[in-house]
């Protein structure tokens, strides 16, 4: 077996895939139709999870599709990155948008929340001028950046660190079990691809003739590295039974059926021993006092 390359030749790689597709990653790339949806389903946990006017961190925030929404919904939103690519692109949307004044966007990678305060927002014009350093209400990260972390227990310690007592972290994050996957490039006779979401530890994989450096996750597991610094809220899958991203082309094809399948997902995802299976899942995590 090939020796992994060193943590920092992985994470240079990884930062300069994203780079490399910050131009148009909020085109089909990176937001086509399967994604939209998935999107959609976030902001709904997101609009039940934060009080309106909340102090929010977006980890891996990309293009700033999900912080603008979120300050165009009253919050204030501290939007990281890897990639100072999709950091620039970030600010150009929050500038025409408008609310450029509820969304600071830096070159943070979620291994770097040692390097956040937690009064990057007191600014005049950009949150409440007296909330303490901790004082963040909430923490999410969308489609899976999460996934690229070498260390999610360091995420955790940073992420309670941030958060007020009883703040919330929403994620997406890419799981383990993918029937959709196995199936699709079962069909293609790539059993290498089919299989590697079960790889135990890093892989690599590729996008734009680049590398990103990913690891697979069950919930269970995810969940493990944020004990004992937070507790389960709700854990379920997502894209279930409805397409995964790569599958875009089944919503146009076969719309009747693509809405009766996303019906199903959000109805039973969040079952006991369905919710492990999904090209992602979401899970909601509460800092405990």
């Amino acid at each position: 077996m090939t020796p992994l390359p060193d943590l920092q030749t992985r994470l240079r790689e990884t930062q300069a895939a994203f780079d490399s597709v910050a131009a148009d990653y909020d085109g089909p790339r990176g937001n086509n139709a399967a994604i939209q949806d998935m999107r959609a389903e976030m902001w709904r946990w997101l609009d039940l999870s934060f009080a309106p006017g909340s102090r929010l961190i977006d980890l891996g925030c990309g293009t700033g599709l999900d912080a603008v929404h979120l300050a165009e919904a009253g919050h204030h939103v501290l939007a990281t990155d890897w990639s100072p690519r999709m950091v620039a692109r970030t600010r150009e949307r929050a500038e025409l948008a408008g609310v450029a004044s509820r969304v600071q966007a830096l070159a943070v990678g979620a291994h770097e929340l040692h390097r956040l305060s937690g009064r990057e927002l007191d600014v005049p014009d950009g949150g409440p001028a007296d909330a303490p350093a901790g004082g963040f209400d909430g923490v999410y990260s969308n489609l899976g950046p999460l996934n690229c972390v070498p260390d999610l227990r360091d995420v955790s310690r940073e992420c309670a660190r941030l958060l007020r007592p009883g703040g919330t972290l929403v994620f997406t994050v890419i799981g383990r079990h993918c029937p959709w996957e196995v199936l699709h490039y079962a069909r293609q006779r790539r059993w290498a691809r089919a299989m590697v979401r079960y790889a135990s530890g890093t892989v690599p994989v590729g996008m734009n003739r680049q590398t990103i450096w990913t690891r697979y996750f069950t919930p269970g597991e995810f969940r493990r590295d944020f004990m004992p610094e937070f507790e389960l809220v709700h854990v379920r899958g997502v894209c279930v039974f409805a397409p995964p991203p790569y599958l875009a082309d089944f919503k146009q094809r076969h719309p009747a059926w693509h809405e009766r399948l996303w019906r199903l997902d959000r109805r039973v995802a969040g079952w006991p021993g369905v919710r492990r299976f999904g090209d992602h899942f979401l899970i909601v995590l509460r800092k405990r006092a």
